[in-house]
């Protein structure tokens, strides 16, 4: 597998990329890196290192994901704070000026020249990226993500979230089969839904195109080592499978090391 340090400032980064099941795994917030140009984008060490900047655990979980199905995978090597790959660049927050309690100085005031450049440097190369993922035959796609468990100052009971925009077919599978697989609280379009602006990747790519697809959203205090990781990509193996599988899609056993 690849450490966060092997796809450091990579627009987009194939794993698995041969991957023969036809089964696009995405994660687009998978790391916290920030190039220098930016400088920090005037963040705090803490907030650099936070929740704000990337999804933690995801990346470990997506690749596990794509080993175990033998599928391919593509993922973001940017913070989701320079851009935010799950969304069209026309959205204010492609590039937040604000993200839950942290401000974003460097993307205050940015010009449209500027939302551009990290258009085409950052959005286009992973857009295209899974354009030609999904060219090779693709019959599902799988986002992965966490989220973090006090939100505002709220905590959060939901664990796993299973989210769709109009095409659920995947989620109702993922719904159905989950409580064979894990007792964690486990809801449909929480902690977020598309009134949120978060179904991007899966409406251009999945929804557009006739592909069924899901994405996951894991609390990301169930991801903090290892560990927790491994246990986490296994239950969702043995949901997907058994989902995938009662859509139609095949799903051979593959490696989950």
């Amino acid at each position: 597998m690849l450490r966060l340090e092997d796809i450091e400032g990579k627009p987009a980064v194939f794993v698995n990329r041969e991957g023969a099941t036809p089964i696009a795994i995405v994660c687009e917030h998978a790391s916290r890196f920030i190039p220098t140009e930016f400088d920090g984008l005037g963040l705090t060490d803490v907030a650099r290192e936070s929740h704000a900047a990337w999804d933690p655990g995801a990346f470990d979980v997506a690749q596990m994901l794509a080993l175990g199905l033998n599928a391919p995978l593509v993922a973001s090597g940017v913070s989701r704070l320079v851009y935010d790959c799950n969304r069209p660049p026309e959205a204010l927050d492609a590039m937040p000026a604000k993200s839950e309690q942290f401000d974003v100085p460097g993307n205050l005031a940015l010009t449209e020249a500027q939302r551009a450049a990290r258009t085409k440097n950052y959005y286009v190369p992973f857009f295209a990226a899974l354009t030609e993922m999904m060219a090779t035959g693709i019959e599902a796609i799988v986002t992965v993500h966490s989220f973090t468990p006090i939100y505002h100052g709220t905590p959060r009971a939901v664990e796993l979230g299973f989210l769709h925009d109009s095409d659920s077919r995947l989620a109702d599978a993922m719904l159905k089969n989950a409580p064979q697989e894990t007792t964690l609280l486990t809801l449909r379009n929480e902690p977020y839904g598309p009134e949120h602006g978060v179904t991007h990747t899966l409406k251009v790519h999945g929804v557009e195109n006739g592909v069924a697809n899901v994405m996951l959203e894991i609390r990301n205090d169930l991801l903090e080592s290892p560990e927790q990781r491994q246990e986490i990509a296994h239950m969702l193996l043995r949901i997907l499978r058994k989902s995938l599988n009662e859509i139609g899609v095949s799903t051979p056993q593959g490696s989950t090391e």
